[in-house]
């Protein structure tokens, strides 16, 4: 797709990643893009249209779907991370907040947006997900179970949705640098500018799947190639973290 002249919309767009996604979007050449914010006051740049949206609300959805029925692209931006092993006592509410968020959100916005798109002649659904799409981090467990739902439910609308000329594309990138990869100190961070751009250029290319930096490639290759390895990997992983907690 030419990006050139389009219309966008960006949920989680007041910071971070989404804040870069809004930002490369214009600079690409878009018309417009919506920002969309719990609170839009807290969008600040220039050239964005802000607009009230939580994805855990219908009633909001709704209502940006009425208000931005020029739309051509989405960008499934908001997400949460909470970094909460599965044996903890309050794991179920914790992973309940998270699916909420990274699953039955871009869920909730894809579904309410499909006819916007389809009138506007197909377009562009955007899904950022993560490395952790593809296997367990013991770090952040309950996050890696709704990323993997994510991604599900991403292969799923771009199953059915190709009907409506309607690509859906899949983002992966490691530890990305933002208020939420802060909570994660191992390895380098990927910057949110360099993850906009790669998908940016996957937007034009028209490609299913976005890796958006070299920790996405080299465990996309893994995942393929050895995956007993990385989940020995893993394992050791949290043996060493549970010594370290333990002394």
């Amino acid at each position: 797709m030419d990006i050139t002249g389009k219309t966008a919309l960006v949920t989680g767009a007041n910071r971070g990643l989404g804040r870069s996604f809004a930002r490369a979007l214009l600079e690409a050449g878009a018309a417009k893009v919506y920002a969309g914010a719990r609170d839009p006051r807290s969008i600040e740049d220039d050239g964005v249209v802000p607009i009230e949206l939580d994805v855990k609300s219908p009633t909001l959805i709704s209502a940006a779907a009425r208000k931005c029925s020029d739309v051509d692209i989405i960008i499934n931006n908001a997400g949460i991370m909470l970094s909460t092993s599965v044996l903890d006592d309050n794991s179920e509410k914790v992973l309940r907040r998270e699916l909420d968020v990274n699953v039955f959100g871009p869920l909730a916005i894809s579904k309410a947006f499909a006819p916007v798109l389809a009138r506007n002649g197909g377009g562009v659904i955007v899904n950022m997900l993560s490395v952790v799409s593809w296997f367990v981090n013991p770090l952040n467990p309950t996050y890696c179970v709704s990323k993997r739902a994510a991604l599900a439910v991403t292969d799923a609308l771009r199953i059915e949705l190709q009907a409506q000329n309607t690509r859906v594309i899949g983002v992966y990138a490691g530890i990305i640098d933002t208020v939420m990869g802060a909570a994660l100190s191992a390895g380098p961070k990927t910057s949110p500018h360099q993850v906009a751009l790669k998908t940016i250029e996957g937007i034009r290319a028209g490609v299913d799947h976005v890796y958006a930096d070299d920790r996405a490639e080299t465990i996309w290759k893994a995942v393929r190639e050895t995956p007993e390895k990385l989940e020995a990997d893993m394992k050791a992983l949290w043996l060493d973290r549970r010594s370290k907690n333990n002394n």
